[in-house]
């Protein structure tokens, strides 16, 4: 947990893996819009990390994706583990798989790929947010306000609340 910790305060250091100008302008947009905008540019954000260069990562993704949403959670981890083998620097990838961990109640496993997603995006405040969750179940309550600031420094508009944190 510190190694994430040490990612999540570092992160204004570091470049994401596959960074770009767009994602880039969508951050500060998303830093400075009023709340009304703020959904709309997360979606593109979102929009952005499902994308990738190679279309048949992008549509295992969106096919792993839909397996979490319809609970077929062992099509997802094969699929994603699949794909994280063939495009290990596929950050949303390892992201849905922590996800999917996290739902498994595989927090060891979930922590191993959030690191690995915020090691790949430094930015990204999904991570954060279910490395929230894991600290507040373990009672790490200075940890978790801390990787909510950050988290929200990132996405002032986030609707986890602070209770518990």
């Amino acid at each position: 947990m510190v190694e994430i910790l040490r990612l999540i305060g570092s992160y204004r250091a570091r470049r994401a893996i596959h960074g770009s100008p767009f994602l880039d302008e969508l951050f500060r947009r998303l830093a400075r819009c009023a709340r009304a905008d703020a959904e709309a540019t997360e979606e593109r954000i979102w929009d952005v990390w499902m994308h990738h260069p190679h279309r048949a990562a992008a549509r295992v993704l969106d096919l792993a994706t839909r397996d979490l949403a319809a609970r077929r959670y062992d099509i997802a981890e094969t699929r994603l583990t699949l794909l994280l083998r063939s495009v290990p620097d596929f950050a949303e990838a390892w992201h849905k798989r922590a996800v999917l961990y996290y739902l498994l109640g595989r927090d060891e496993e979930c922590l191993h790929d959030l690191r690995r997603t915020l090691e790949l995006e430094p930015r990204h405040f999904g991570a954060m947010l279910h490395f929230v969750e894991i600290l507040r179940a373990v009672h790490a309550a200075d940890d978790a306000r801390f990787a909510l600031r950050t988290a929200r420094s990132i996405h002032p508009h986030l609707s986890i609340p602070d209770s518990a944190a």
